[in-house]
């Protein structure tokens, strides 16, 4: 009951965190807008906040790696990320552009903290042979924050002040500090689990990029990841243009995207429940085909192919989460756990934010092209080769979905 306790836990502190970082980025956009007074300021505080994440990703994963007590870590990482964007909402044109964006930027560097630094510590919590499970319910926090997010944020707009979803972000990520405190560290005597407590932070960054480099399942898992995530970015710029011309409004557009979260969310739930019996490296590549085909059918700019695109698109999505995770916590020696969560959830951001930059480039002008280039990076993300022709036993935990003997 203990170990079932303290998945709850992890799980409580890992959608509290995640929903405000969700809730971030509207916050700035809204702040930017209604509290600067300019529509430039904005967009250039939410690229302040998801930038750094770059340079952020790797240098967080190398230290949790090296830390005895890792939740004592990540807890002093979300109270610094919910400073850093509590001071950017509250000096937001009150002081020079270049002090809010500063801010914005000192959060930022510590947001992956909130996606792969948390979700590396899941194997120090769940119970032998839960890993599976557990790890589909930690992705579908994800998708719940990317539900509750911008819905609040935009309900707290309306009802109250510009910057009330500000404060209910910085609000969310206190709460989760406590929870993260708490987490589980390493036997006394060593720096974490399984590393070399002299290991230099240099050559240890090195180590991981390395794995990720040679290991076959990471490096087709981190690519397929950074493709589609590429592309969820292009669909995120489309939803607006799309539900002005194809949806009659730019908010049932915004809907679509909060459709296609409500979707994953169930869809994890379900594989929570009935697991597959597919190894992750398969789950990965196949939901990357239907997210793919679901983009295609958007192309076509129709309202019911445009509704049931967001329907697939959802499907596909939320198990696609479930087993990057499950590949990650499969192939990753605890001694580089959390680096490479978090210097994947880094390269996720930068392909999200390259997507969407493309996107607004093309949907203005060309809105079917636009999905279909998105459709494209989906269907190439699935033919990333992955972990092919290798057989081996599942181990209890392993984070094979599911344990599906000579299946590797």
């Amino acid at each position: 009951m203990a170990k079932r306790y303290a998945v709850r836990w992890f799980l409580a502190g890992g959608a509290l965190a995640r929903t405000g970082d969700e809730l971030a980025g509207p916050a700035l956009l809204l702040a930017g807008f209604a509290v600067a007074g300019s529509s430039a300021t904005g967009p250039l505080l939410l690229a302040a906040l998801t930038v750094p994440a770059v340079l952020g990703g790797p240098l967080v994963g190398v230290l949790l790696d090296r830390a005895r007590c890792p939740g004592r870590l990540l807890a002093g990482a979300l109270l610094l990320y919910a400073l850093g964007l509590g001071a950017a909402a509250a000096v937001a044109g009150r002081a020079p552009t270049a002090v809010t964006l500063a801010c914005a930027v000192a959060a930022g560097l510590f947001a992956p903290a909130l996606a792969g630094g948390w979700s590396a510590q899941l194997p120090r919590v769940a119970a032998p042979g839960g890993l599976p499970a557990a790890t589909a319910r930690d992705a579908a926090t994800f998708h719940l924050a990317s539900l509750a997010g911008p819905a609040l944020a935009a309900s707290l707009v309306a009802w109250t002040l510009p910057w009330a979803p500000a404060a209910l972000a910085v609000a969310l990520l206190l709460l989760a500090v406590p929870l993260a405190w708490r987490l589980p560290g390493s036997p006394p005597g060593r720096a974490c689990v399984g590393a070399p407590a002299a290991r230099p932070g240099v050559a240890a960054l090195r180590a991981g990029l390395r794995l990720t480099a040679r290991n076959p399942a990471l490096r087709g898992a981190t690519v397929t990841s950074v493709l589609s995530c590429a592309a969820q970015g292009m669909l995120t710029a489309c939803a607006v243009p799309l539900g002005e011309r194809v949806l009659g409004g730019a908010a049932r557009g915004v809907a679509l995207l909060a459709v296609a979260a409500g979707v994953a969310l169930l869809a994890n739930a379900v594989l929570a429940r009935y697991p597959l019996r597919a190894t992750p490296d398969a789950l990965l590549r196949w939901t990357a085909f239907l997210q793919g085909a679901a983009l295609l059918l958007a192309a076509a700019c129709h309202p019911v192919l445009v509704l049931a695109a967001a329907l697939f698109a959802g499907a596909g999505e939320g198990p696609q989460l479930t087993a990057l995770f499950a590949v990650r916590h499969r192939e990753a020696p605890a001694r580089l756990r959390a680096q490479l969560f978090t210097t994947g959830a880094s390269l996720k951001t930068t392909g999200y934010a390259a997507g969407a930059a493309l996107a607004g480039q093309l949907a203005g002008v060309a809105l079917p092209a636009a999905l279909q280039v998105a459709a494209v990076l989906h269907l190439l993300a699935g033919a990333v080769p992955g972990e092919r022709g290798r057989v081996s036993r599942p181990r209890p935990g392993d984070g094979r979905l599911p344990d599906a003997p000579g299946r590797g």
